[in-house]
């Protein structure tokens, strides 16, 4: 099968390996601020990954000229050569991921935009292509026509297909994969072959397991179960032919429990549990059943994934602000690092196989990002490339930590974000999407492109946000709209009192739950904002609730919203738009798979029909990520006219 909208890309690449400087020329001192379109350009590069013998690189570049498209390359670093394996228009194809299965071997994720059941969802399908199969078109591994045939009882396509449970690093021909051909959400483990596609059951579907997990020795040694209508979960583990329950939980209310990886020990499993309030990582010794701590963060959670070592595949790390490490030698190389570079922060992303080549990341809040290529033996570091080498670094102002008290004495974090010059700064409020989630230090292209325009911004990790400990959090819980909400008046508020803001010159921009809570503060508080920026925002709860009815975790998304219709509807701009007194901008990607367009283009008519100041723009093909660069710079143009005309 042919793979649509992934074609050959022709073009010429240079990658330079070239001492890197982090100083600011003069010229940058003196520059102006930079045009919009400056900050809404896609990421130049991103992902660069090394082969196992580390003398090869692959990436993805996005290009603007002749087209826009997003290009997977590979260099070699031995003789100077680049590939340009695929390319992707971000519209019905974009590139997931990729990954090095061998020297000369990658494989690709995929994710295709379609219709189910009246649904509109994402597919992802498995690719696999050499290094320099320049022209080619990539295999894909699973067939599902050949996978009926094997196994008769297979019932449809899977909408995922680039679940990998085990790379089988010494086996370099085959992965083990996840796929639920026979039961919708319910999948078996297969070894796949990724250079002709031949499948073989490795472990069939079984108790509602839904995540399969192997050791180091690349055996099938757990599952993690969970009953989408109640929420009970459970990880069993392998005891010879029998599975066992190791932990179980109701993930709609209690403080989940969830395995991490194993030990090069077969009898060492990590995961990640609560230390009281906190997530935190320990390992349990499967043999007697004892767990102990290894890593907490005080007074935040902990929620990164295990670092294991290239050469001896233990895990001697944990990612958490950065990279945490107790193997010595990783420490070193660390805090060589973080000598040699002083001025940003340092994450150490990819290695060759015996672990002496590697790429590092450098970033902060006013560098927006650089890849490095470093060797061990040499004590060398070599310049790759930049992520956005049109921002000038001069420009961009540093973020500061702040934390505010809300009305209820509770302490919210926050990062203050201030221009050049002297306050009070016409100001923008910007909460983040999730709200499961939470806003870091570091690069941001919205916060540099507020900043760079002259307006202070503040972005608070309100009630609700990620990483502050399970009762934190759990504010969400039917709580959209209400303290969740008044934390973000609270932080305006918090900007007036401190001199940085004036109370008649803030606008609210936020995207997803953000541009939930920028349309609910023009009804909660009308008079607080001159404007608001809602990109692919929620305007009704219950629309949600019952969208939601198409998919397996309806249950979950009702004890996280709600199910109570006048409770919703209390809790939804569109009911109240009757009281809205600010102007609102409203963006939305037509193809959005994440929150369904009709949430913009209801509250769009219900301004119209109430005689609101509005504008609606619909960006074509656009998703929930901006990630076609057309749509990314029609956004940010539209913001651009519509911040300019209503903050002074």
């Amino acid at each position: 099968m042919r793979v649509v909208q992934l074609h050959l890309f022709s073009c010429v690449v240079l990658v330079c390996l070239t001492l890197f400087s982090f100083g600011a020329t003069s010229a940058e001192n003196e520059a102006k601020p930079l045009h919009y379109s400056h900050f809404s350009k896609l990421p130049a590069y991103w992902g660069p990954s090394l082969s196992p013998n580390g003398q090869r690189i692959a990436y993805v570049q996005n290009l603007t000229e002749p087209n826009e498209v997003s290009v997977l390359a590979t260099f070699d670093l031995t003789t100077n050569k680049a590939h340009y394996l695929l390319q992707s228009d971000n519209e019905k194809v974009k590139i997931n991921w990729f990954k090095w299965v061998s020297n000369d071997r990658l494989v690709i994720s995929a994710r295709y935009a379609r219709k189910q059941y009246n649904a509109r969802v994402y597919e992802t399908r498995l690719l696999a292509m050499d290094y320099d199969a320049q022209g080619e078109d990539p295999f894909r591994i699973l067939d599902f026509r050949k996978l009926k045939r094997r196994f008769p009882n297979a019932r449809s396509a899977p909408q995922f297909q680039d679940t990998v449970v085990d790379w089988l690093p010494d086996d370099p021909k085959h992965i083990l994969m996840a796929i639920d051909v026979e039961n919708p959400g319910k999948p078996s483990v297969y070894k796949v072959n990724i250079n002709n596609g031949d499948t073989e059951i490795v472990e069939k579907s079984k108790n509602e397991i839904r995540t399969w997990m192997t050791d180091q020795q690349n055996n099938v040694r757990l599952g993690v179960t969970r009953n989408y209508r109640g929420g009970d979960t459970e990880v069993l583990l392998r005891v010879d032919n029998d599975w066992e329950t190791l932990f179980s939980y109701n993930a709609m209310s209690d403080k989940s429990i969830y395995p991490l990886g194993f030990a090069l020990d077969p009898n060492i499993l990590y995961y990640r549990g609560y230390k009281g309030d906190y997530k935190a990582i320990f390992k349990i010794d499967l043999t007697t059943k004892i767990s102990t701590e290894v890593y907490a963060d005080e007074g935040y959670d902990v929620s990164g994934g295990l670092i294991y070592s290239p050469t001896t595949r233990d895990v001697i790390g944990i990612r958490h602000d950065g990279r945490q490490y107790w193997d010595e030698g990783y420490k070193e190389l660390q805090k060589g690092l973080d000598t040699a570079l002083p001025n940003t922060h340092n994450t150490l992303t990819s290695f060759s196989r015996d672990g002496n080549t590697y790429l590092l990341y450098a970033e902060s809040d006013t560098q927006p990002g650089n890849y490095f290529i470093g060797n061990r033996a040499k004590g060398s570091l070599g310049f790759l490339f930049q992520q956005y080498p049109q921002i000038q670094p001069a420009l961009l102002s540093p973020h500061r930590l702040i934390s505010y008290e809300a009305r209820d004495g509770v302490e919210i974090e926050a990062y203050l974000t201030l221009p050049k010059g002297d306050g009070p700064f016409p100001t923008i409020i910007h909460p983040h999407g999730g709200p499961g989630a939470r806003d870091f230090s570091g690069f941001d292209y919205w916060t540099a492109y507020f900043t760079n325009k002259g307006y202070a911004v503040l972005r608070p990790n309100f009630r609700g946000s990620e990483g502050y400990g399970y009762e934190f959090s759990q504010n969400q819980m039917k709580g959209w709209g209400l303290a969740m909400q008044d934390d973000i008046t609270d932080a305006a508020n918090w900007m007036v009192k401190q001199g940085y803001a004036e109370k008649d010159n803030m606008c609210i921009v936020g995207a997803s739950y953000g541009g939930y809570a920028a349309m609910m503060a023009t009804v909660k508080t009308p008079e607080l904002f001159q404007c608001a920026v809602s990109f692919a925002g929620v305007s009704s709860l219950k629309t949600l609730v019952e969208q939601s009815r198409m998919f397996q975790n309806s249950e979950f998304v009702k004890n996280q919203i709600g199910d109570d219709d006048k409770d919703l509807l209390a809790r939804s701009a569109i009911s109240k738009v009757d009281i809205i007194k600010a102007p609102i901008l409203l963006v939305h990607g037509e193809e959005d798979r994440i929150v369904h367009i009709d949430q913009s283009r209801d509250m769009a008519e219900a301004l119209r029909k109430h005689n609101k100041d509005y504008k609606y723009v619909e960006l074509e093909a656009g998703d929930h990520h901006l990630s076609i660069q057309r749509n990314r710079h029609a956004f940010f143009e539209e913001m651009d006219a519509f911040l300019s005309k209503h903050l002074n």
